[in-house]
């Protein structure tokens, strides 16, 4: 293990706070693997850039030889975390988690070293729980301290309703903590309140309280509002390296620099150069922009993809071409009605939409082409026999070709 100065430099770097530093150097001195705790719960099977925000510094933590301690909510999921909710969340099925578990654990590989994680479901110790250990577990705070909470107090200023399962959702996220004795716990500004209350139910349980590390939240690629599939913003770990790279070039230019240091893998004195450069117009924002979009490209693709990416991206908008190597996609029977395809049936068939309503919203903001026309129309009607090897776009880098 590094040195506590060399390590304690690590993990301050890109860190919103470090609450108490001097407890983690006292950790650091007893000279073990500390172990580092990140839960998640499975709310959605998909994750973006801005979850590896978080995950990159668990991935450090555990290069510097200390145990990441990875908690699958598999069952505070159940429940939802409120953290930033106006209204309670909905409760997610036990096959809906166990479905985005295991998603979420797949990519979660892209950044932290599964095989020498240590990978817990908290199912394992709150679903047992008794009604006595339940009432010991509320004991640990009052509702004063919940009310303290900022959305939960403008909830309740406003007259919206609170249940009290979602009180209980942050002593369980603490009561994780007593689970796997963490000595320190990760999480975005988001969940600073959740953190700082396993502190609390630590001490209840007699456990050496943890250190709290939290992590700047990565506005979307809108630039205003955090990263978030349902707003549209994002941009996913697994997504084809082509589309992650076209999305990074829409960043707006402010946000360049805090993309490189949360997101990439690239050396700080180089995004330090990068960061004067663009201040004093040496380095132009394009330029910076394609770096880092062949970095993310390269990082979850592997080398060369981001160069790839990069000759599809100028193929696409400086030649207005479509590409050679669209994927084609058979017409499925059951989207055909009378010999005719509603069009956003088609754009959910050949998989460029998720639900008739994005492709009802794509067409209706004229981002659908069919063989390089614009078709506005959501209520149209294709003739299946003609669709054979037309090109079916959505955006400036989605193709499919019928076939």
């Amino acid at each position: 293990m590094s040195d506590i100065e060399s390590q304690l430099k690590l993990i301050r770097r890109g860190c919103d706070e470090l609450i108490v530093e001097s407890e983690l150097k006292e950790k650091l001195r007893s000279g073990r693997p500390l172990r580092v705790k990140l839960g998640v719960d499975p709310s959605r099977p998909d994750l973006t850039l801005g979850h590896t925000v978080v995950l990159r510094k668990l991935r450090q933590f555990q290069d510097a030889g200390h145990v990441a301690v990875l908690i699958i909510g598999d069952f505070t999921a159940r429940i939802g975390d409120p953290s930033g909710r106006s209204e309670t969340r909905p409760m997610l099925s036990e096959g809906e988690v166990v479905d985005n578990a295991a998603t979420y654990l797949a990519q979660a590989g892209k950044v932290v070293d599964i095989e020498r994680a240590e990978v817990r479901g908290n199912a394992e110790w709150s679903a047992p729980m008794d009604m006595a250990e339940l009432l010991r577990l509320a004991s640990s705070a009052t509702v004063a301290q919940m009310l303290e909470r900022e959305d939960f107090r403008a909830r309740y200023q406003g007259g919206h309703p609170i249940s009290v399962v979602e009180f209980l959702y942050p002593l369980f996220q603490g009561y994780d903590s007593v689970a796997v004795r963490a000595d320190v716990e990760l999480g975005g500004t988001d969940q600073t309140f959740n953190l700082l209350m396993g502190r609390e139910v630590q001490r209840a349980y007699d456990v050496d309280p943890q250190v709290v590390l939290t992590m700047p939240l990565l506005e979307g690629i809108d630039g205003t509002r955090k990263m978030s599939k349902s707003l549209d913003n994002w941009i996913g770990v697994s997504e084809p390296a082509a589309e992650q790279f076209g999305k990074l070039m829409s960043i707006p230019d402010g946000l360049i620099v805090k993309y490189l240091r949360l997101c990439s893998a690239l050396d700080p004195g180089e995004i330090a150069r990068i960061e004067a450069g663009l201040a004093d117009g040496a380095v132009h924002p394009n330029e910076a922009k394609r770096l880092l979009a062949r970095s993310i490209a390269d990082l979850y693709h592997g080398p060369g993809s981001g160069a790839e990416a990069e000759a599809r991206f100028d193929l696409i908008h400086r030649e207005g071409e479509i590409p050679a190597d669209v994927p084609e996609i058979a017409l499925p029977a059951d989207a055909v009605r009378d010999g005719r395809v509603w069009l956003p049936r088609l754009l959910v068939a050949t998989r460029l939409a998720a639900s008739n309503g994005e492709a009802r919203r794509a067409i209706e903001q004229g981002g659908v082409r069919v063989d390089g026309e614009v078709v506005a129309d959501p209520d149209i009607e294709l003739a299946a026999d003609q669709l054979a090897g037309k090109v079916v776009q959505v955006g400036r880098r989605r193709f499919v070709r019928v076939r």
